[in-house]
């Protein structure tokens, strides 16, 4: 299971976007974005970062265990406009065509190793630049970043195998956000910061065992309450809950579900919905026992029967408040929601069928017949 920033540390950053002058913010532009986004993320390489649209003109942007917080803020907010630029101030071609760069290492003319980033155009970009090497040797091409010059390198003599070299990286680092810049593609729109935060992984550790102590806690006290009030329905209910525990931590593996704090919250709630539904059950089947006068097995039966209605109704109407969250909201409350939907459905499974189960076995035994033992 893969565990959010809030519980590993990480970065949250929300970016608004503003179109160009005389241009209008679409929705082509802003999925663009979002793609460009995701492809510096993945250079990142870090696992489970999530990059999501939020209204019509924001992106929230989550990398969960992110050693250099501030190198990753500073990656996702550049624009990353390419251009080589001529002596004669025209723009010669755009980071449009170039299919590759890569940060390496090159020795210099006297033997020393630099970083620099290589660069590899398309068809189009190969003849242009081969082109502008051939028109401007002995002068300046310009490389600019976000109109930021980067590199101003000679020609020398005219380069026609669709190949470029940037230089002045201080360091491979440098070198290879560089190029990770590049390789993402520049952003359709501008993007300003209005939100950004980082979890240490400090602090994330520390949620995620407090998380887990709360939960361990939160579940003991349960399986206490029912044995103290249900005595061998408590037991029944307790291998129940354990069932749906388990099952609950199985299925969230198998979903690949990221686990957040509200997430967690969302498993602590099933655990006690699901308890819930053993007590309405348990309820009525002492209902049954003491007012119809009717055998422990018939009490069993016309008790699950009768508080099925209950159990359905009170988590269909949670479950349609969870997919309207999971669909409406974002973020940590769809986290939140996915966790409860999964928890009811569950819940439902464990008291309808498993503990329903549980209850005719220990009653087929013939070991335990006294109604006292139920509680009855």
């Amino acid at each position: 299971m893969h565990y959010g920033l809030d519980l590993t540390g990480g970065v949250n950053v929300v970016l608004q976007a503003k179109p160009t002058k005389g241009k209008k913010l679409t929705d082509s532009k802003m999925e663009g974005t979002v793609s460009a986004l995701k492809n510096r993320v993945d250079s990142l390489g870090v696992s489970e970062a999530t990059v999501i649209r939020q209204g019509s003109n924001r992106i929230r942007v989550q990398i969960p265990s992110i050693q250099n917080q501030q190198e990753a803020l500073d990656l996702i907010g550049r624009t990353a406009q390419l251009k080589f630029v001529g002596p004669d101030n025209k723009t010669i071609l755009t980071g449009v065509h170039v299919t590759d760069s890569k940060a390496v290492t090159q020795k210099t003319s006297s033997g020393v190793e630099q970083p620099v980033v290589t660069l590899k155009f398309d068809s189009q970009g190969k003849k242009a630049f081969a082109e502008a090497t051939q028109k401007y040797i002995g002068q300046q091409i310009t490389i600019k970043l976000d109109d930021e010059v980067i590199s101003s390198p000679t020609v020398n003599q005219a380069i026609t195998d669709g190949e470029a070299v940037i230089e002045g990286s201080s360091d491979m680092d440098e070198a290879g956000n560089l190029a990770s810049l590049i390789r993402g593609g520049a952003l359709p729109v501008k993007l300003t910061t209005v939100q950004a935060s980082t979890v240490g992984p400090t602090l994330g550790a520390n949620s995620l065992d407090q998380s887990i102590f709360a939960g361990a806690i939160g579940v003991a006290a349960v399986l206490v309450f029912m044995l103290v009030f249900y005595r061998g329905l408590g037991i029944i209910a307790d291998l129940a809950l354990l069932v749906f525990v388990m099952l609950d931590l199985v299925v969230m593996s198998l979903m690949n579900v990221t686990l957040t704090l509200p997430g967690i919250a969302g498993m602590i709630l099933t655990i006690g919905m699901a308890v819930d539904a053993n007590v309405i059950i348990f309820e009525r089947i002492k209902e049954e026992s003491r007012n119809m006068g009717q055998s422990l097995a018939s009490s069993v039966n016309a008790g699950f029967k009768n508080a099925m209605r209950s159990i359905i109704d009170s988590n269909v109407t949670t479950l349609i408040a969870g997919f309207v969250l999971f669909f409406m909201g974002t973020g940590s409350a769809q986290g939140f929601a996915l966790t409860l939907i999964v928890g009811i459905i569950l819940s439902m499974f464990t008291a309808v069928l498993v503990t329903r189960q549980l209850v005719k076995l220990f009653l087929n035994t013939n070991l335990i017949q006294n109604p006292k033992f139920y509680g009855i």
